[in-house]
């Protein structure tokens, strides 16, 4: 009977010690579910505008290069699609988008009881380009509305052709609401990427197309001060009595070039977590590099502006 008794209570022991570690489990198990990521660990979905593809490929594949166990996986979009992953997404934490949220997505965000953090990283600009044979390089706000409208006034005639990368590009959207426009003409066309604009430009005589300044970069010029070979960038000019500019880095800064536009990080993460890991290293010193790099302006570090003037020297 004393032999049964101990068996018992040993067996007693024994299951209360497998629910004892059962519940350690569960507690662990719940607590890396809920929150398995840090700044540098970890794994993150971010949605981008497919306008800033060239910038964040190099931003994400610097930031894992430094951070081996960060895993960060981008998909590229039009910005509304990205905007929609931000409002329905659970496992989209941030994106990167060339304009902040509008009225109906904060009051919706209020509604939520939730504070997103938004982290201006960069100023862009929209260039408009051409082909080498394309005579007039230069534009004002009010002829990029008589192009995009079909108008008669358009300076290229109504044979042009304008190509963008996506009906809900960025972009496009951009210079819509730069011109007032509501809709565009039929001479308008969407093509499947940032890339294919290039492309279709370089070899149509008589087209126009819209992009990214990021896109047309030469990343072999380490001065930043030329675009690809391949095409003609125009100049752009608020009107006829202004003077007109490339989207150069210094013209952007001063916001001389018309079609400047700012570039943020709007994240949803509520924690310190990967998201904000990769915000800090982009808007770093490191990151803001990378964004010099790429044609843009650092937004949140000092840029120099030196004014270089060409002297014939006699000797």
């Amino acid at each position: 009977m004393k032999k049964n008794s101990i068996i018992s209570s040993l067996e007693t022991q024994k299951v209360f010690f497998l629910l004892f570690c059962c519940q350690i489990s569960v507690f662990f198990v719940g607590c890396k579910s809920e929150n398995s990521d840090t700044t540098t660990y970890g794994k993150l979905s971010i949605s981008v505008d497919e306008t800033f593809q060239p910038l964040i490929d190099s931003e994400v594949k610097t930031f894992e290069g430094i951070y081996k166990y960060a895993d960060v996986d981008v998909v590229y979009k039009p910005e509304a699609e990205a905007f929609n992953d931000l409002m329905t997404n659970d496992s989209i934490r941030l994106i990167v988008a060339a304009r902040q949220l509008n009225e109906e997505e904060t009051k919706q965000y209020k509604r939520w009881e939730i504070v997103p953090r938004i982290t201006k990283i960069a100023y862009d600009a929209v260039a408009l380009i051409g082909s080498k044979e394309l005579k007039d390089s230069t534009i004002t706000l009010d002829e990029i509305k008589y192009l995009l409208s079909g108008s008669p006034k358009n300076p290229y005639g109504k044979n042009i052709k304008v190509v963008f990368d996506n009906s809900n590009s960025s972009t496009i959207n951009f210079l819509k609401q730069k011109t007032g426009l509501d809709s565009l003409s039929k001479n308008c066309y969407a093509l499947k990427s940032n890339g294919a604009v290039i492309d279709y430009i370089s070899k149509e005589k008589n087209s126009i197309g819209i992009i990214g300044v990021n896109w047309i970069s030469d990343k072999e010029d380490t001065t930043n001060l030329s675009f690809l070979k391949s095409v003609k960038v125009l100049e752009v000019a608020a009107n006829d009595k202004s003077d007109s500019f490339k989207p150069y880095q210094a013209y952007i800064a001063q916001k001389n070039y018309p079609l400047w536009r700012e570039v943020y990080i709007i994240s949803k993460e509520a924690y310190t977590g990967l998201g904000t890991g990769l915000t800090a290293f982009i808007a770093g010193e490191k990151g803001q590099r990378i964004v010099l790099k790429f044609g843009l302006v650092p937004a949140t570090m000092p840029v120099r502006l030196v004014e270089i003037i060409n002297e014939d020297i006699n000797y």
